[in-house]
């Protein structure tokens, strides 16, 4: 049976440790492996909460973007993957620029290739990332104070609770399977 996938999405900025360090241990406890964007913030604060996690058996993956290199065709973006990511998965696509909301990038590896995605606060690339998962039905909740997460799409389910994020993930991985 495939090992679940959950992404963490969020800030690329701040780190929300007080939801992200939670979060990214528990799926770490759970043997799923963590799916992020490779960054700064929320991306590096989970990375390390589930590296650090003994006996795990998931994965920490990141989906690594890059930019265009005379010498290489393509590089990694400067301060891309945090030190924490596992398994590099490196793509010519780069982040999103917060002017097309249809601009293929990054962000649509996140959001398909995560079973259950979990949206903590961020900006225009986590809107991005929130906006593709409704696009594409994938299960997502966001996870943050009610404050933060205004600007996301209505539709979408809002905690800061990490009791409803965890049911929320096993509910839907039990109806994937």
């Amino acid at each position: 049976m495939k090992r679940k996938i959950i992404g963490i999405i969020g800030s690329g900025t701040d780190p929300w440790v007080e939801f992200s360090h939670p979060l990214a241990e528990w799926i770490a406890q759970q043997n799923y492996h963590l799916l992020t964007g490779s960054g700064s913030g929320v991306m590096t604060s989970a990375s390390e909460a589930f590296c650090q996690v003994q006996n795990r058996k998931g994965t920490c993956i990141g989906i690594v973007p890059t930019e265009p290199n005379q010498e290489w065709g393509f590089v990694p973006k400067k301060n891309y993957p945090n030190p924490w990511v596992e398994i590099c998965i490196t793509t010519p696509l780069g982040t999103f620029d917060g002017h097309d909301p249809n601009q293929i990038s990054r962000n649509h590896i996140c959001v398909l290739s995560s079973d259950v995605i979990v949206a903590l606060p961020g900006s225009k690339g986590t809107h991005n990332e929130a906006n593709l998962a409704i696009r594409f039905r994938k299960p997502i909740i966001l996870f943050g104070p009610e404050k933060e997460m205004q600007d996301f799409p209505q539709i979408l389910t809002r905690t800061d609770s990490i009791e409803e994020v965890k049911n929320f993930i096993v509910e839907n991985l039990t109806s994937i399977n």
